[in-house]
């Protein structure tokens, strides 16, 4: 059947890792972090972070020796930097940790991969934050599983880095004035006159820039096959699928998948960057699919907007949005607090729900909408990530019901209970 369904594409991609067909450690272009370090000593560079018509921060550059500009956002994670910075949803950021000291641990292998051969550190093949901003970082690292510093594989990745900036007052500006665009630059200082250089990552697709090119299939043996929409998705997303014994094929975000939904189980919308309204195609697709397919669907973060999209609500920007492994959301449907991880400048306006849908989770912190379900049919979606990694697992239950609803739905048999219940 997949190679059927295949047949369409003008090639196959094989790699269950993002259409990477080949290990990282055979391309021609990859080079061993020990071998880098080896090469590269680092210079502690003289560097400017400057908000748009905001304040200037200076610091020291411990990354790529390279200027960027982007989205500056911030996240309140504790741990799992190695997580959040290969996260595509961060695609275009500049993220800015509030963790004092990051970097202690290290980095893991770009090259280690699991059972079902998914990266099992990192949630895709490359940085995708835009550059990071942080108060310290380590210079030294001790972890088992690490082989690079952060300071390396910042600079390896081509990713600036900056350090010894006030990240409370970074933080408290944004928070007060909202997401701003922002720029890096190494080794000189800001020129007021430049402000038009300031780039927008939210006036394009970025959702074009992350996804596969190209379908390809993860193979787990089980009975159920899903589909999965790809826009920006994590590693994690398609373990958490894999490891319940579900195969699953990933599409290109704006793949026709109306065209060959019969054959499958399941429908999943994955995470991913920017403006949910940029996926014309995306929600156009999920639309006309609903209209044909009774079987389940399941959306997270940018999926859960695009589904709301696609059943006719709106979407809205958070002033700063919710970045953090420590939001607590309440389930509507049981009553039940889970805590969650979160990466999202965009969310649901449930007050634009149709007369079908209802709200299924609220966020405790600042009342946004974080989930929905279909009054009548298997189909449901989260603005958080119950795939969590890193964070907390409270919420991976969704996943067991979302494989309970696709395994009855392949039975023949009616949903028992809420989706999100």
């Amino acid at each position: 059947m997949i190679r059927t369904l295949l047949s369409k594409t003008p090639k196959t991609v094989k790699s269950a890792s993002k259409g990477l067909a080949t290990q990282v450690s055979e391309n021609a272009n990859y080079i061993h972090p020990r071998q880098f370090a080896q090469k590269h000593k680092h210079k502690n560079d003289l560097a400017t972070f400057t908000i748009k018509d905001g304040p200037v921060f200076k610091g020291t550059s411990f990354g790529a020796k390279r200027s960027i500009s982007g989205e500056a956002v911030f996240t309140t994670s504790v741990v799992g930097y190695p997580e959040s910075m290969t996260d595509p949803s961060y695609s275009g950021q500049i993220l800015v940790f509030t963790q004092p000291l990051i970097g202690n641990y290290g980095v893991p292998s770009g090259e280690a991969r699991d059972d079902h051969n998914l990266l099992k550190y990192f949630e895709s093949g490359k940085i995708q934050a835009a550059g990071i901003i942080c108060s310290d970082f380590a210079t030294k690292y001790s972890h088992w599983t690490a082989v690079e510093s952060l300071s390396d594989w910042c600079s390896r990745e081509g990713v600036p880095a900056v350090s010894g900036v006030d990240t409370r007052a970074i933080v408290t500006y944004l928070r007060e004035q909202g997401s701003s665009l922002a720029k890096i630059n190494i080794g000189e200082e800001y020129d007021e006159d430049e402000d038009s250089a300031f780039s927008d990552p939210a006036a394009i697709n970025l959702v074009r820039k992350v996804s596969t090119k190209h379908p390809y299939h993860i193979a787990a043996g089980g009975k159920q096959h899903i589909a999965l929409i790809d826009c920006g998705v994590k590693e994690n997303i398609l373990r958490c699928l894999a490891g319940r014994g579900a195969d699953v094929t990933v599409f290109p975000f704006d793949y026709p998948v109306q065209d060959v939904i019969h054959k499958f189980d399941g429908l999943f919308l994955s995470n991913g960057p920017g403006d949910p309204t940029h996926c014309d195609a995306t929600v156009y697709n999920l639309r006309k699919t609903m209209e044909i397919y009774q079987g389940p669907i399941f959306g997270i973060c940018l999926g859960h907007q695009l589904l709301a999209l696609a059943a006719g609500a709106k979407t809205i920007k958070l002033k700063y949005g919710n970045r953090a492994h420590n939001i607590p959301c309440l389930n509507t449907v049981t009553g039940e607090c889970s805590i969650t991880s979160q990466n999202h400048g965009y969310a649901v306006d449930v007050k634009t729900l149709p007369s079908d849908w209802q709200e299924s989770f609220i966020n405790l912190n600042d009342q946004s909408n974080e989930g929905i379900i279909h009054k009548t049919r298997p189909i449901g979606s989260v603005q958080f990530h119950p795939e969590a990694k890193g964070g907390p697992s409270d919420p991976s239950y969704l996943f067991d019901n979302f494989i309970d609803q696709v395994a009855r739905f392949t039975e023949g048999k009616k949903p028992e209970k809420a989706f999100t219940a």
